[in-house]
């Protein structure tokens, strides 16, 4: 469960009664996307023919560019997650990271989904835990350098505040 009990009001959009700009909720996407396909290889060594991953990383994208229905990036999201069912560890990680990046489109607080996914998807990878809670910090490191400066301030205090929902992967 990566969502908290209680929306926060900057992650829901105007049109529902929170804060956050259609710009915003844009950026957030772009962003989840970003972090998903960086660790989409992890799922393609284990799957090539597979699609739905990287399929649901170009949906959120396409829902930015107003391409696609939110509804339709949504589906993507969900077939991605489908993808990783039956997997374990890494592969199965980044799949869930490209779902939750599609998902955005539907909810912005899925944008720490598609991160949290991305860490949990490197550290998997790592061939010790402790390589990989090195590995899982440098991917965090990484995509806090991807954030737009518009939406930085508004995820990293989301990730202070919903560290312990999405695994304390987000922990200094």
């Amino acid at each position: 469960m990566i969502l908290p009990a209680t929306p926060d009001p900057r992650l829901v959009t105007i049109r529902r009664g929170g804060t956050l700009t259609d710009a915003d909720h844009h950026l957030l996407a772009l962003w989840a996307a970003t972090c998903a396909e960086h660790v989409l290889a992890l799922f393609e060594s284990e799957r090539p023919d597979d699609p739905r991953p990287r399929d649901a990383i170009e949906h959120a994208r396409a829902w930015t560019r107003g391409d696609v229905a939110m509804m339709t990036a949504r589906a993507a999201g969900g077939h991605a997650m489908g993808a990783a069912r039956d997997l374990r560890g890494a592969p199965r990680f980044a799949a869930y990271a490209a779902g939750q990046a599609a998902c955005v489109a539907h909810v912005a607080a899925h944008d720490l989904g598609a991160a949290a996914y991305a860490i949990k998807a490197v550290r998997a990878a790592a061939p010790t835990p402790a390589e990989g809670e090195v590995a899982g910090r440098r991917e965090c490191r990484w995509q806090r350098d991807q954030l737009p400066s518009a939406v930085r301030e508004l995820v990293l205090d989301d990730q202070r505040a919903r560290n312990d929902i999405c695994w304390s992967v987000f922990d200094d």
